[in-house]
């Protein structure tokens, strides 16, 4: 089977939502593709990840503690850079908002994920693009559900839905600009968010993870649960010269589960 090799050299990527997860497999893969990267997380973990990426690739990572929805603490955090080649919106929280859960908890759940995932990646891009030229990239982490729909998971899916008109609208508006703007569509990965989704599923509905684990998996053409490590390649792709013509798309990586 052929091998591909990208070659990032000299280029600044920014990594949003790196401090585990999907975020921390790019960074990585970017950092051994000779990117000098710099990751971004609302926690402290986000130094531990830089550390530990700078140990695994031998390139120095440099690390941003700032949540994405706190418009002035990002530009504050991102004066940090001289300049952003490829952004990655990553961040993002998965939990479920049942309709008709009682209680206000829910309520507060679904505002944050919506924060997070919408206004998080409009914000995130509103402060990286003026760091940005001609041939800058802006890479936007959707997920299958932002073309399809599964109950209980109103805030998530219908965060993800808008990330994917946020792309489209974003890659009309920055086209003229020279910048391409491009989503990538997981489905079920191993993260600590989806077994976080896949623990509440099982109570709620009192069937076991495996069960569950096996169904969701049983509904893929291609066998296996995806690791964070199996999304880095599409977005490689994405910010190379490969995809220079390719802008306002959705790739989906999930093993055949949504075929769009």
């Amino acid at each position: 089977m052929g091998r591909v090799a990208y070659d990032f050299t000299g280029e600044s990527v920014l990594v949003t939502g790196a401090s585990r997860g999907i975020g921390r497999a790019v960074a990585g893969a970017f950092a051994k593709a000779g990117a000098e990267v710099t990751i971004l997380s609302s926690g402290a973990g986000i130094h531990d990840a830089a550390r530990a990426i700078t140990a695994e690739t031998g390139r120095q990572v440099r690390a941003l503690e700032c949540d994405v929805t706190d418009s002035t603490a990002l530009a504050r955090a991102l004066t940090a850079l001289d300049r952003i080649d490829v952004l990655v919106n990553n961040a993002g929280l998965e939990r479920i908002t049942p309709l008709l859960e009682p209680g206000d908890a829910v309520e507060a759940t679904f505002r944050r994920i919506t924060d997070i995932n919408v206004n998080g990646t409009f914000l995130a891009t509103r402060h990286a693009v003026p760091k940005m030229a001609a041939g800058g990239r802006i890479i936007v982490t959707a997920s299958i559900w932002s073309r399809v729909a599964v109950p209980e998971f109103a805030a998530y899916v219908g965060s993800k839905h808008a990330n994917l008109g946020f792309t489209r609208v974003m890659a009309h508006e920055l086209g003229p600009k020279g910048i391409r703007v491009n989503a990538v569509c997981p489905g079920w990965v191993r993260t600590e968010a989806a077994m976080l989704s896949l623990a509440e599923m099982s109570r709620r509905t009192g069937r076991s993870e495996a069960d569950l684990l096996a169904e969701i998996v049983g509904a893929q053409v291609l066998p296996g649960l995806l690791e964070p490590e199996d999304l880095a390649a599409p977005y490689l792709f994405l910010a190379s010269d490969g995809a220079r013509d390719m802008t306002g798309q959705a790739m989906m990586l999930d093993r055949g589960e949504v075929m769009a």
